[in-house]
């Protein structure tokens, strides 16, 4: 069995670590700082707990070594120091942060490291580039790429129209930072929470809005190669309005941790979500201009006998599916991945992979 170390005990990590036990191929060793977080990791008899100070360096250092890959389902501010305990003990690292000074980091350490770095391994960053990708090599030449991801509630209670699914620091984070886009062929910066538009889905109506780091590498990628790309965060109508009040009106984006303590007090969690995936490539083929759209909408599910939220689902089957295939040799071993290295086909056909596949429709026409 391979030996896994995922950092972070929170509703994510608790999610790769099951998942990766229920295959009987893993022995997870899940490690937090908070001792009280690993009593809420479920037993399995491949999953072990461990307390440890990630700040400590030596210690993580020590902790990884001999391990074939560390996770990281951490804050995304601790995501450097796990990378860099990571290169030091020769460890394949992977993480879920869609934080972009974070990846740079990682993506310096991946120069002279012997061992695979794959960050952004979740649903966005991560899945939503693997796909796009895949849609954007069908052009001839390319116009515009467009990727709109959301995680939503499915009985939205409250006039955010939101509740909490997914980590609030890196919900924040995403909402005030600026935000990669390439417009007229160039990489550029555009400011979060900005550029709102509407559109309807099943008959459903959803807002859409600028926000930083889901689109991961991709305008390195593509920067050059195509008119527009631009990523936006789904929400249903309203949420932005209220957002943009809390953070600019009463300034809160200068006091995260009162927004967060706000949020997290008043915002209550939900195991009933729904994640929605909307992607739009158009440019030339054959001398016409074509446009393909994939939609999903994946839903809250049982999984090994346990529920799980559709951002559980979704975030630990991306990571756990570039992990099996990093371990089956279908990914290199060593230096910098991105997420738009992988073959979009053969991660649908892997086994955590299936968790997107069973769940895609798509439709695509011409213009």
């Amino acid at each position: 069995m391979k030996k896994i170390v995922v950092v972070g005990a929170g509703n994510i990590g608790g999610t790769i670590a099951n998942m990766l036990a229920e295959t009987g191929d893993f022995e997870v060793l899940v490690c937090d700082r908070d001792s009280s977080r690993l009593e809420g990791i479920a037993g399995h008899p491949n999953v072990a707990t461990q307390a440890i100070d990630i700040g400590d360096a030596n210690a993580l250092e020590a902790l990884l070594k001999g391990r074939f890959a560390v996770l990281s389902a951490a804050p995304f501010h601790l995501t450097t120091r796990i990378a860099e305990a990571a290169f030091a003990a020769g460890t394949h690292y992977l993480d879920l942060t869609e934080d972009v000074a974070s990846t740079k980091r990682v993506k310096e350490l991946a120069k002279d490291a012997k061992s695979a770095f794959i960050p952004q391994c979740g649903l966005a960053p991560g899945y939503i580039s693997i796909l796009a990708n895949d849609l954007a090599r069908r052009f001839d030449t390319l116009e515009t790429v467009r990727l709109r991801v959301g995680a939503l509630p499915q009985y939205p209670s409250n006039a955010l129209n939101y509740n909490l699914t997914w980590s609030t620091d890196g919900v924040i984070n995403e909402y005030i930072e600026p935000c990669e886009a390439v417009v007229e062929g160039q990489l550029t910066k555009v400011p979060a929470m900005e550029e709102r538009e509407e559109f309807s889905l099943d008959g459903i109506t959803y807002e859409a809005f600028n926000t930083s780091g889901g689109l991961g590498t991709l305008c390195e990628t593509y920067a050059g190669r195509v008119r527009t790309l631009n990523y936006k965060t789904i929400r249903y109508p309203g949420h932005a309005a209220i957002m943009k009040a809390l953070l600019n009106d009463l300034n809160l984006r200068n006091r995260r941790d009162t927004l967060k303590d706000i949020l997290e007090k008043s915002l209550p969690s939900t195991s009933q979500d729904v994640v929605v995936i909307f992607v739009t490539v158009s440019g030339y083929r054959d001398g016409r201009l074509v446009q393909e759209t994939h939609a999903q909408k994946i839903y809250s599910g049982i999984i090994g006998g346990r529920q799980y939220s559709a951002i559980q689902i979704t975030t630990a089957a991306g990571i756990c599916a570039v992990l099996d295939m990093l371990a089956s040799g279908a990914l290199p071993r060593s230096g910098f991945i991105r997420q738009e290295d992988i073959v979009f086909a053969d991660f649908l056909e892997n086994r955590f992979g299936r968790h997107y596949a069973s769940h895609q429709t798509s439709a695509r026409h011409a213009a």
